[in-house]
C-alpha cells in the first residue's frame, strides 16, 4: 500500500482502520472537524460544547431521534450555520476563513430542503454544480460536460434532462439535487436526509451510489439518515446523537446495541446480524397490548 492516499494524508505515521471490504482508512486524520461548538437558532441553543472529527475516507452517518441536533450539526459543518462559539475546521483552518467558492470546491452539500428556480430544466440545474470550478469569465469546458453527464447517469436522471424541475415528482427532484452535488466533484460530501421522498428501491440505489463514491473514488461522505438499519449497512462510522449531544460514535458493529437503541430512540429491540451484509440489524420488539 502506498504511504500516501488520494487526499494526500501521510499514512506512515497515522493509525489505520479496516473497512468491511478490507480497505484501510486513516483512523485519526480529519479534514473536517468541529471543536467545542455551541450551535442553535436565534436564542434557542441546540448543542453546547460539541466536538467531532469526521474520519477521512469514510462514510459517516449521523443518527438520532427527531430534533436531536443532527441536521443542525451538519449545517454547522457545512458553514450554513455559524456557531455561537467554538470553530469548524476545514483542512486545518477555520471554515469561515475561506471564500465561499473555495469551500464549494472542497465540500458539497445537499440540504434537507432545496428550492429550484422557476422554469429551470434538469440539465441546467445539475450544471450549476460546476459553478465553483469556473473562472470569473465563465467558460463551459469538456470537463464540466463530462461531470454533468456522469452525475445524471449515476442518479438515473438522464432521461429527465430536458424536463422542468418543478414538473417532477418529489423523488425525481431529490435525485436531480443529488446529481447537482455529484457534479460539483468535491472530496467531501454532506447529505442531509438524502433518501427523503424516495421509494425503497431508489433509497437503496442512492445509498449504494454513496458507498461506491466512497469505496472507488475515495470521497469522504457524511449523511443524516433516519433509517438505522440503512445506517448500519452502509456506514463505516456512525455518530449517535440525543438531546444535542453525541452519545456514541464508531463502527456500527461496535456501538449499535439494544441498550443504545433503547436509550437514544426509546425503542426496545433485538440486534441480529443482517444475513446479507453481516452488519447489525435492529429488530423492534413486538409491543402487545
Amino acid at each position: 500500500m502506498s504511504s500516501e492516499n488520494t487526499l494526500g494524508v501521510d499514512l506512515k505515521n497515522v493509525d489505520v482502520a479496516e473497512k468491511a471490504d478490507g480497505r484501510q482508512i486513516p483512523a485519526t486524520s480529519s479534514r473536517l472537524q468541529a471543536r467545542d461548538i455551541t450551535i442553535g437558532y436565534d436564542k434557542r441553543i441546540i448543542s453546547e460544547s460539541l466536538s467531532v472529527e469526521i474520519p477521512d475516507g469514510a462514510f459517516t452517518v449521523i443518527v438520532g431521534p427527531n430534533a436531536c441536533g443532527k441536521s443542525t450539526l451538519l449545517r454547522a459543518l457545512s458553514r450554513l450555520l455559524t456557531p455561537n462559539s467554538g470553530s469548524v475546521l476545514l483542512d486545518g483552518k477555520a471554515i469561515t476563513s475561506y471564500p465561499a467558492k473555495e469551500v464549494a470546491r472542497r465540500l458539497g452539500l445537499l440540504p434537507q430542503s432545496s428550492i429550484a428556480p422557476d422554469g429551470i430544466r434538469v440539465a441546467d440545474l445539475v450544471a450549476r454544480g460546476r459553478y465553483p470550478h469556473q473562472k470569473l469569465i465563465r467558460q463551459w469546458s469538456k470537463a464540466d460536460e463530462t461531470a454533468v453527464v456522469a452525475a445524471m447517469e449515476s442518479t438515473g436522471v438522464t432521461e429527465l434532462s430536458g424536463r422542468l424541475v418543478d414538473e417532477l415528482s418529489g423523488g425525481q427532484r431529490q435525485r436531480v439535487w443529488v446529481a447537482m452535488v455529484l457534479a460539483q466533484e468535491t472530496p467531501l460530501m454532506l447529505l442531509d436526509e438524502p433518501t427523503t421522498f424516495l421509494d425503497i428501491a431508489y433509497q437503496i440505489d442512492l445509498l449504494e451510489l454513496c458507498a461506491d463514491l466512497n469505496r472507488t473514488k475515495g470521497r469522504t461522505l457524511v449523511a443524516v439518515l433516519h433509517d438505522l438499519n440503512h445506517a448500519c449497512r452502509y456506514a463505516d462510522h456512525i455518530i449517535a446523537m440525543k438531546d444535542g449531544q453525541i452519545v456514541a460514535q464508531g463502527p456500527p458493529a461496535d456501538i449499535i446495541t439494544a441498550d443504545l437503541v433503547e436509550d437514544v430512540f426509546g425503542m426496545p429491540c433485538r440486534i441480529i446480524d443482517d444475513p446479507e451484509s453481516l452488519t447489525p440489524l435492529v429488530i423492534p420488539l413486538v409491543r402487545r397490548r
